[in-house]
């Protein structure tokens, strides 16, 4: 049996929270590492939306996903994190002395005396529509949950269905490259970023933009082609057949806690209820931060989850070097900082 490798600092996720984690305790001399189920770090922004623009990051007036990942692995290489990849967090034991046991699906033990869970909403799957032969036009690219390069979809005729962020962020985006956009919702309501929606509006007052109001109903092609979608209008005595190459449906994700729920931690609503000092959950030296915890007045941004980052940080300080004090320093004169980041 291979040893436990020992690490102070145990991260669950790899996404923007669980990077911006590393460099925060990083800067407190803590080493970690990480697990994730996916095959690279990003999380969600890596692996659902790595070309889609994110606009609320301090100092970056636009940024893809994938973008925000490198910066974020660029900030943490001097730190040495440690990643494991393509593996979930299967078990969670505390030991005798304190300290927890992590072991992953391909059999990798971790220990270390705090665990960071930063999953996002656990894994993750898109929420498909339920229309027949949806798996034939899913493998031959037809159907697409995710834009993972714009320019795969360059001259394509789009159908894009949803009332949401990722549904009217890519009617904007995709709109110079297509050969035509058309956004399918059941009502003439959006619940995306109002900026957003008046964008789309505009595209579609001025005819680069398709509006169609209603529900999909069918997919028709050949041999995996995909070549119309069906859209039912309410009231309508038939569907109305529009031409496409790719329907891209964003109705959200189905987000499931995997071995997590397992950890005898309290729950709520499958999220994880911190204080808001420490972001610690109801077992003492588990932290939680990001998308998969709860407190009163939690807004689901990248930035928050970097403000719950470094709270959590010296609240983690604590538990692993009990005998030191952290002596503050702002983080543009500390000398100590900038000797980490090699710019002294």
């Amino acid at each position: 049996m291979t040893d436990p490798q020992k690490t102070d600092i145990i991260i669950i996720g790899a996404g923007p929270c669980g990077l911006f984690a590393v460099f925060e305790l990083g800067l407190l001399d803590l080493r970690c590492h990480l697990v994730d189920i996916l095959d690279k770090p990003g999380g969600q922004c890596a692996e659902l939306y790595p070309e889609k623009p994110i606009y609320d990051i301090p100092a970056l007036p636009v940024c893809t996903g994938q973008e925000l990942t490198d910066r974020l692995m660029e900030q943490i290489a001097p730190f040495g994190p440690v990643f494991h990849y393509g593996q979930m967090a299967e078990a969670l034991e505390k030991l005798d002395d304190g300290t927890w046991m992590l072991t992953t699906s391909d059999g990798v033990k971790l220990n270390a005396p705090v665990v960071v869970i930063a999953a996002g909403g656990g894994s993750f799957v898109p929420k498909r529509p339920p229309l027949e032969g949806l798996d034939e036009y899913e493998t031959t690219g037809g159907v697409q949950y995710a834009v993972r390069r714009r320019d795969t979809l360059a001259g394509k005729r789009l159908v894009i269905a949803g009332g949401g962020d990722s549904a009217l962020d890519w009617t904007v985006n995709l709109v110079d490259i297509a050969e035509s956009v058309t956004l399918v919702h059941r009502r003439d309501d959006f619940r995306a970023a109002p900026d957003t929606v008046a964008k789309m509006r505009a595209l579609v007052d001025e005819g680069r933009v398709t509006l169609q109001i209603g529900q999909l109903k069918g997919l028709e092609g050949t041999d995996g082609q995909l070549g119309k979608v069906l859209v039912q209008a309410a009231g309508a005595e038939a569907p109305t057949a529009l031409h496409a190459d790719v329907l891209l449906p964003f109705y959200g994700l189905t987000m499931k806690l995997g071995p997590i729920a397992d950890f005898g931690l309290n729950l709520e609503e499958n999220l994880i209820p911190v204080d808001t000092e420490r972001f610690e959950t109801s077992e003492p030296s588990i932290f939680a931060i990001g998308d998969i915890n709860h407190y009163p007045g939690k807004l689901k941004l990248i930035l928050s989850g970097f403000h719950e980052a470094a709270l959590m940080a010296h609240a983690a300080h604590g538990i692993v070097h009990p005998e030191k004090k952290i002596r503050f320093q702002y983080t543009t004169s500390s000398s100590s900082l900038q000797q980490k980041l090699g710019v002294a």
